[in-house]
């Protein structure tokens, strides 16, 4: 039995609203990267002062992912392809302005 998508686009905004309510959203302009360098990522991550987080991108951005992909807590994905399980799940969102305005295009 599936899920009404009416209950999909509310259970997306309580998530959403919750981890803003809760301060545990960060926006950031991009996340281009000219090389694939996990270090980078992660030297990124430790300013941030961020273990275990969501990132959300506007686009597919393969450097930044194949970055991310190798660092324990981390989880990278396109707006397109979130859930509220992921929201949920980690501590600490991080969200690209390009995702920050599909998602306002999406769910406002």
């Amino acid at each position: 039995m599936a899920i009404p998508k009416s209950m999909k686009r509310v259970a997306m905004k309580s998530a959403l609203s919750s981890k803003v309510k809760e301060e545990n959203v960060l926006v950031i302009d991009s996340l281009k990267m000219e090389a694939p360098k996990t270090r980078t990522m992660a030297e990124l991550l430790k300013k941030l002062s961020v273990k275990k987080a969501l990132i959300v991108t506007g686009d597919v951005e393969m450097n930044a992912y194949k970055s991310a992909r190798n660092i324990e807590g981390i989880t990278m994905v396109p707006c397109n392809n979130i859930n509220v399980y992921d929201i949920v799940k980690y501590e600490k969102l991080i969200l690209t302005q390009d995702a920050v305005k599909k998602i306002e295009e999406v769910y406002a």
